[in-house]
């Protein structure tokens, strides 16, 4: 009902319909492709020499060509080719043996052109697919294209987008390689898509083709979604949601939208074919523009270049020398170091953490599982697994972490010291077994030490030891916390485990 102002249905359309516990529409399926963008890893633009590097001073890195002056010529980059090829083969796409590129018009500040070379009718590479695992279930999610383009300029203004008096160019970017990925509308809920993401992010990553860095832009996602009635075939009318800059906010926008979407749908309003952006701060998508068609664009063949051809001979050369990827990298690191599926997902979700790993478990083959516990609890907890740099910069070595967890293995140190030596090899970047002998560390594991530290604690808790004869055998517990307090942390533990149970089973 509405009382004719209005107020009814903008009430429905702001109240989140009844969820499931995943936090999807009950009476809504959820059906999300995404198009992710990433700058591939070359030194130069896409069709001219200009540098890519980032962060250099606005508009310092153009020229004539991506500049779109008169009588220019592009020249394709071949690294650039590469690059995709490898991709595509990465993840199971076909390699067409004959691509074309195309004009896409657009008249937008961030094109110096008002057009922009990319690839339309006949891309790159077709018909492939990205596995992704949520809530341990693999789903194989089909990838429909991979094409080529150039990237545009870079928009700043100056306050909020909406309400900016000015805004201003950086054309450093236009012109960068950009290679464009659409998956098929097969994910079914915004985690999914997030799942999906980073699975991507991961395999470009281990190739060399991207940087992967959503915060400086060189991997950026658009996602389209729209839901229909559960058990229906036709495609409810999707909403695309523009440049979401990092994992979190994929999910959180998609979760937004499919609320908003349901509350709409269940208001009787009509869902409107349209381009939103996320609000990050609100946690909302809001409305930016009418959502383009292709015939839009007006697409037709780049006169000034000529049909790209990929030989298959090139293209199998690069097939023959991809590095091992994520997925076959997790399975293995399951078979060969016994290790949780969860564990091995964590430590490929970078190559540098894998790699990490992987050099750690080499020096120190007995207990895999050992390091793989303190990298994904403790070194973690203080570096970004993403940060190459970071990994490199934090003065834990694999060798010294593979030291550190050998002198808990031969019983020079206990686990709680062992936390406070690599806290201070993280500030100092110091050898393990250095710390350990400057710090006097090593564990007390003398028999005749370690019993009268127990007799002592035994003593002074009379109500333990009277709780323990009646049957409550955790009480021994606390007595073995005081023999620890009062050795400093320093004795072994199961030593005194074994004394405390002794000396009170004898009580």
């Amino acid at each position: 009902m509405s009382d004719g102002s209005g107020r009814a249905s903008r009430r429905a359309a702001e109240e989140p319909p009844a969820t499931s516990a995943r936090g999807e529409p009950t009476k809504y399926e959820t059906v999300i492709g995404l198009e992710v963008h990433a700058q591939l890893a070359t030194r130069s633009k896409m069709f001219c020499g200009c540098p890519t590097t980032f962060g250099a001073p606005p508009n310092s890195q153009t020229c004539p060509i991506c500049q779109g002056m008169p009588g220019v010529l592009p020249v394709v980059n071949r690294r650039a080719v590469e690059l995709a090829v490898r991709a595509a083969l990465a993840l199971d796409l076909r390699v067409n043996p004959g691509s074309r590129f195309a004009r896409k018009h657009y008249y937008y500040p961030d094109m110096p052109k008002n057009f922009q070379i990319s690839q339309y009718e006949e891309p790159l590479a077709e018909d492939g697919a990205l596995e992704v695992e949520v809530g341990g279930a693999p789903r194989r999610i089909g990838i429909q294209r991979l094409h080529l383009e150039e990237d545009v300029g870079k928009l700043v203004h100056e306050g909020d987008f909406a309400t900016a008096p000015a805004s201003l160019v950086d054309y450093n970017r236009a012109g960068v390689p950009l290679m464009e990925t659409v998956s098929r509308p097969d994910l079914r809920s915004p985690e999914e898509a997030a799942a999906y993401l980073k699975a991507f992010r991961a395999v470009l990553m281990a190739l060399g083709v991207c940087d992967g860095n959503m915060e400086e832009g060189s991997l950026r996602c658009d996602a389209n979604v729209s839901l229909r009635p559960r058990g229906a075939a036709e495609l409810g009318t999707k909403v695309e949601i523009k440049n979401l800059n990092s994992f979190r906010n994929v999910q959180r926008a998609l979760e937004f939208e499919v609320k908003r979407q349901a509350a709409a749908l269940d208001a009787g309003q009509r869902i409107v074919q349209e381009t939103r952006l996320f609000d990050a701060d609100r946690g909302a998508t809001r409305s930016m523009r009418s959502k383009e068609y292709a015939h839009d664009y007006r697409y037709f063949p780049e006169p000034d270049l000529v049909p790209l051809q990929t030989d298959p001979g090139w293209v199998e050369s690069i097939r023959a020398a991809l590095p091992e990827l994520p997925r076959a990298r997790r399975r293995r690191f399951v078979s060969q170091y016994g290790l949780p599926a969860y564990d091995a997902g964590l430590l490929t979700q970078s190559t540098a953490l894998a790699d990490y790993y992987e050099a750690a478990a080499r020096a120190h083959p007995a207990n895999p599982k050992a390091l793989a516990n303190w990298i994904t609890s403790e070194l973690l907890r203080e570096v970004d697994a993403d940060d190459d740099t970071a990994i490199a910069r934090s003065g834990v070595s694999p060798a010294r972490l593979a030291g550190l967890v050998r002198l808990i293995d031969d019983g020079t140190i206990s686990g709680k010291i062992a936390k406070d030596v690599f806290a201070r090899m993280l500030a100092s970047g110091e050898d393990p077994a250095a710390i350990v002998q400057r710090e006097g560390l090593t564990q007390v594991a003398d028999a005749g030490a370690l019993e009268a530290l127990v007799d002592a604690a035994i003593a002074a808790n009379p109500k333990a030891v009277a709780d323990f004869k009646s049957g409550k055998t955790a009480a021994a517990k606390a007595v073995v916390g005081q023999v620890m307090k009062a050795s400093g942390g320093k004795a072994n533990p199961g030593m005194v485990d074994r004394l405390v149970q002794e000396k009170l089973s004898r009580r």
